[in-house]
């Protein structure tokens, strides 16, 4: 799902190990690398990996966010790092904010099943049967959503704020996903 301001998401589901440990750990995949989404996207090993070194370089983090809103980060990713399987994370929902904790409730409900990354395509290219590969991404953040759109991405026992044009951005990508949602 693309807009224009170049902004995507990419949804994928927790798995049936998810778990909340300590009441606030959460674990697992965000993307998994070679496996074609909803949309026929298909990301390849070593994409995230100039987008992770340039926000550590910067001293920046992965935003943590409820379902794609800039206005409701929920925690921390302490850990975002690629791996053979795909983009690793792991990180703590905040027990001091009140939308972590219904979260959390959520995840140990088996309410709440998905991951999505929001990020913006830095390179791409096609292959044989037409499908996007995306090799290079700048991610911007992983939230906790209801929908997710890569089945096979699972989540196991689970800086700086973006600037006001980012969270436009930001805003105007998440729109656009709830109308792309509701077209569902």
């Amino acid at each position: 799902m693309e807009n224009d301001t170049g902004l995507e998401r990419k949804f994928c589901r927790f798995d049936e190990d998810l778990s909340v440990k300590d009441g606030s750990v959460i674990e697992g995949y965000a993307s998994l690398f070679g496996d074609q989404d909803r949309g026929g996207d298909i990301v390849e090993p070593g994409a995230y990996a100039a987008s992770l070194a340039g926000l550590a370089a910067e001293g920046r983090q992965v935003k943590m966010l409820w379902q794609h809103d800039p206005a409701q980060p929920i925690g921390v990713w302490d850990e975002v790092r690629e791996d053979a399987r795909g983009l690793y994370v792991r990180g703590r929902l905040l027990e001091s904010v009140a939308r972590a904790r219904e979260a959390a409730a959520l995840i140990a409900a088996r309410a709440i099943d998905g991951l999505s990354i929001g990020y913006r395509t830095v390179k791409a290219a096609k292959n044989e049967k037409g499908r996007r590969l995306l090799k290079e991404l700048e991610l911007w953040e992983v939230s906790l959503v209801t929908f997710p759109m890569l089945p096979s991405a699972r989540v196991g026992a689970k800086g700086d704020s973006l600037a006001d044009a980012d969270l436009r951005e930001l805003a105007a990508a998440i729109e656009d996903a709830r109308r792309e949602m509701a077209r569902m």
